[in-house]
């Protein structure tokens, strides 16, 4: 004789004690919380984001020749692609001096991604390039390159991923270099950046 299948119940709750048992000290009783009435003539606190005061408005003041351009990862992998020489077709997009810039965490997302890249590893170690020292902790260049372009508004950001170009936009005052018809682009950048200052 076979075993008697049972059918599985549904939506089954576990036994909870009760909180008027016995066996609960009044430690454990979960007291009720006692909310205020707020006061509507009561001031009110409100945390705002300190407004920068190299920013004239949208103008960055801090932004001007010689310039220095924050580079990601892809941006040196997708000028390989496009067969531009990363610091000559920079000066041709802006008419001016450009320092391009590499943090240890991008130079670092170059090494991992082992030898198929190392071409842009050597683009990337280039004596023309400035290195930035990173605090942080981890690999993941997004994030430091957010973090640094928040505290320093003098970096112009060269990249071509979508995700970090959404959340380098939602911060005023921060141009972006990206690559579009085989020559770079620069997005947001007013057109008295480049003028003479008399």
């Amino acid at each position: 004789m076979g075993k008697q299948k049972k059918t599985k119940k549904f939506a089954t709750m576990k036994r909870m004690i009760s909180l008027k048992d016995a066996r609960l000290k009044d430690k454990d009783k979960s007291k009720k919380e006692v909310r205020k009435k707020e006061d509507p003539s009561e001031m009110k606190e409100k945390e705002v984001p300190k407004y920068p005061s190299c920013l004239f408005f949208q103008y960055n003041t801090q932004l001007g020749p010689p310039y220095h351009i924050l580079v990601d990862t892809n941006f040196i992998n997708f000028s390989i692609k496009a067969k531009l020489d990363v610091v000559q077709s920079m000066m041709d997009c802006l008419y001016a001096k450009c320092i391009p810039c590499i943090t240890d965490c991008v130079l670092a997302e170059l090494e991992k991604l082992g030898m198929k890249y190392r071409v842009a590893l050597r683009i990337a170690k280039d004596p023309r390039f400035e290195r930035l020292p990173c605090a942080h902790k981890g690999t993941y260049a997004d994030d430091c390159l957010v973090q640094r372009v928040t505290q320093h508004k003098c970096y112009i950001v060269a990249t071509v991923d979508k995700d970090l170009k959404r959340r380098i936009r939602k911060i005023p005052g921060v141009p972006i270099m990206y690559i579009s018809n085989h020559k770079y682009n620069i997005e947001r950048m007013p057109d008295d950046y480049g003028a003479p200052r008399y």
